[in-house]
Parts: structure tokens; sequence; C-alpha cells
């Protein structure tokens, strides 16, 4: 930490609560002030140059220094600095977002309303499903279900979908109506001798027990990540989403797919959902929409979900929900901009090829001692880091080795994150297999570091 009284560090330490930091030890250690950003590069104030391997956060797929994307929003801002759609009004940037996402979707789909972050598109969506619901005469179809581990968000009701124990202690979370079933980690969960068909069957029925429990007149939705990312980077097993959408299906229950992360080409298709089969009822899209140049998400909502709250709303006389900021013309502006950068870049091509590239070369790390899983696809993986292989076995408390190599990680040029003990990987669509080179050698630089550390007697 800078001493000097004035310096960023001490001012940010004087005035700023951060976002999933323990607040007492950033008291001490400070933070990293990052000043500047190029290509996948990030730089802090001391000059320091950084790969940026979680995109900032899982988002920033055109990289930080894309001139196309401050033009659209100084146009627009020159042109039309804010509006709104409230009461029937709406502007170009909207409207045009709004035909050229639908037109995008992987699956039939019929509208798009706009938020500001993938927390409030969850929240919007719950909201959504329940006046469905009261629109369709079935007023105890009010809960959803949700996995382990799984990742919605940080509002009330998206925590709540949330699966993470840190997003619920001490917030009183979750809400009521909303249910956790298994999460799809083979590596972690199988039992012995468990194939991943089989592994998938298991979750599939452990869904379905639930929903018997609960009374399937009850159950309205299920939300899931096509790739589980704050979780870990759970990659669903062979069979997994096949499964679990009959089970849906035989109880009439609607599909939410989260693709706040995977979506605009993180997996080498331009949704999730493409890359696992997937057909959801409501698509939320967030973060590389605008690769998080500036804040905007959306809801897709297929004609099921659609025609119920029109008709509800025609009732009551209005549908009353809404944000001031959601479908802002300067970020709806940016994103069309970045889709049109995405397309014409054909980036989601790079991120199957280089992709494979980053997966081949992080399961070359199979083999060392603290590896325990490497997973992925497309530009997003994780290397599940263990002190021990063949109990799975974490180094002293959960975490701890995650942290250790993290920071290790920091020091030799890559920003990353670890979630527990899996070291995540999510890098800037625009990434080249040089660069990729360079990002898992400091990799494997920081696991070599950590090793006497983990093992002082070898």
């Amino acid at each position: 930490m800078d001493a000097r009284p004035n310096s960023p560090e001490a001012r940010d330490i004087r005035y700023h609560l951060h976002a999933y930091t323990n607040a007492r030890k950033h008291q001490q250690t400070g933070p990293l002030v990052i000043e500047k950003g190029d290509g996948i590069y990030v730089e802090d104030i001391a000059g320091n140059r950084y790969i940026e391997a979680m995109a900032g956060l899982w988002s920033v797929a055109v990289g930080f220094s894309e001139r196309r994307l401050v033009e659209a929003a100084t146009r627009q801002m020159s042109k039309l600095p804010f509006y709104h759609d409230f009461g029937s009004k709406a502007h170009s940037p909207l409207i045009d977002l709004a035909e050229k996402l639908v037109q995008m979707a992987p699956v039939p789909m019929s509208k798009a309303y706009f938020t500001n972050s993938g927390s409030e598109a969850n929240d919007t969506a719950i909201k959504m499903i329940w006046y469905r619901s009261n629109a369709l005469g079935q007023p105890a179809r009010k809960k959803i279900i949700s996995r382990k581990r799984g990742y919605h968000g940080v509002t009330i009701a998206a925590a709540s979908l949330t699966g993470l124990p840190n997003n619920h202690i001490s917030f009183d979370l979750p809400i009521a109506n909303v249910l956790h079933t298994s999460t799809p980690h083979h590596w972690r969960d199988a039992e012995p001798g468990e194939s991943e068909e089989q592994f998938s069957g298991r979750l599939a029925d452990d869904l379905e027990k639930l929903i018997l429990a609960e009374g399937p007149e009850t159950v309205a939705a299920f939300i899931g990540e096509p790739i589980m990312g704050a979780g870990g980077v759970i990659v669903p097993p062979a069979g997994y989403w096949e499964r679990i959408q009959a089970v849906l299906s035989k109880y009439d229950i609607l599909l939410v797919a989260d693709e706040v992360i995977c979506g605009f080409g993180r997996t080498g298709e331009m949704f999730g959902s493409q890359t696992f089969g997937i057909k959801p009822d409501i698509m939320v899209l967030s973060k590389q929409i605008s690769s998080s140049y500036l804040p905007i998400s959306a809801l897709l909502i297929n004609d099921r979900v659609f025609e119920p709250i029109a008709d509800e709303s025609d009732r009551i006389g209005t549908f009353g929900h809404g944000f001031t900021g959601g479908g802002h013309p300067v970020a709806a502006a940016v994103a069309l901009e970045n889709i049109k950068l995405i397309e014409e870049r054909d980036l989601v091509g790079n991120a199957r090829k280089v992709g494979a590239h980053l997966q081949a070369r992080l399961r070359r790390l199979a083999s060392h001692p603290l590896v325990g899983e490497v997973r992925g696809v497309g530009l997003i993986a994780a290397v599940e880091l263990v002190a021990d292989k063949a109990s799975k076995v974490p180094w002293g408390k959960s975490a701890a080795l995650g942290a250790l190599v993290n920071g290790l990680l920091q020091q030799n040029g890559v920003i990353s994150r670890n979630m527990g003990d899996a070291i995540a990987f999510c890098p800037p669509l625009i990434i080249t297999e040089a660069q990729v080179d360079t990002l898992v050698e400091a990799f494997e630089r920081s696991l070599d570091a950590a090793l006497p550390q983990v093992r002082p007697q070898g």
C-alpha cells in the first residue's frame, strides 16, 4: 500500500467500499489502481502492464481500447444523450438494438426488454414470470429453480437465484420461492465409476424429484447458465441439457438461459444456448453485449412469455416495471456497434479457433502436481487446483491455494480470478494464439512458484 496520504491508494482506502472484497483486509493491502487499457492489456498507475485474462469481468469482448465504441458513444451523446421507453416512447438506437437481438436469437423470440445489468435483468425475469403466472390464472405457480454454485447476480431476487454461500450469508437470502438443485460438475460430484451420461441422468432425476416434492403446479421456471461462470466455469456433462429440458417440458416449466457470460461469442458460438442445444423461453443478455463500455442488459422473451404479459398489462392498464436508464440511447448505440464489430471481425470464429488453442495449452498442464482438473469451452476455461490429485483435497482452507496462485499470477503480469481453488481464464475475444502462449506460460510459472509452499518437503 502506498503510504502517501493523498495517493490514489490511500484515498481509495479512505473513501471506497469495494465489491467482492474483504473490507478490513483491504484497509491493510490497498487497491491495484488500473489507469489505462490497450487491447487485451491494462496498465496500473505504476506503469505495470498486465494481460487482462478475465476480460474485466468476463465482459470486454473487443478489448480495452476500441475507438469505434468511443466514437459511437460520442455521436449518440451529441445527438440524444438520454431518453427512455416509458409510456410508449422509443428512440432509434433502442429500436435497432431490439430488432437486432430478436433476429439473431438462436430460437424464435418475440420481444426484447432492456435493463442495466445482468442482476437487474434476472430480477426482471422473476417479476415477469410471476406476472405471467397471475395472468394465466395460476397464482400458486411462483417457484423458480436455480442451481447450487450458479451465479445470476446480486440484487435481492437475483442473489437468491445465485447458489453461492457468500451471496446469501448475512444478507438473509435466499427469499421465498427460490429453490436450488444439483451442480452439474462431473469431476467433483460424480459417484465412483459414474459416466457423464449417467451423472446427467441422476441430476435430471434430482430435478424431477424436487419438482414433484414441491408440486409441479407451484413451479414456474428453471434458470441456468449454459456454462456456469462464477461458480467455477463448470462445463455441463454429456447429455445434461437434453435431460434437464425433457423434465421441464414434462411439467410445462419455463426455461431461462442466463447468457450474461456465455453470450456474444464466448463459447465459440454466438450464444451458449447454441453450443449446448438449449431452447430457452427467456434469454438474459449483458456483459459482452456492449463489451461493458457502458452498462446495458436485455431479456429476450418468446411469445409463450410475452402474450400473457401483454394480456395482463391490458387488464391492469400498464406493465408497471421499468428503469430510468434501461435501454439508454448511448449504451444502445455502443451495443449495436459492438455487435457489429463482433460480426465483422468474426470474433466468434476467433473464440472457436484461439479458444481451442487455449484449451489445448491448459490441458498440457494436467500432469502438474497442483492441477486437479482443466475444463472449458471456447475462450472460457478454469484450472482446478488441489493439494492432492487422487483425493482432490484442497491445500489448507478452501480457496487458499487458488488465492496463492492468483496472487503469483498477477506478479507474473496476468490478471485472473480465483473462484475458490479454480483459476478462471476468460480473455477478450480478440486475443491471439501467441498471446495465449504468453498467458499460459505465466500461469505455469505461477504454479511452479506455488509448489514449494504447498509441498515444502518436495
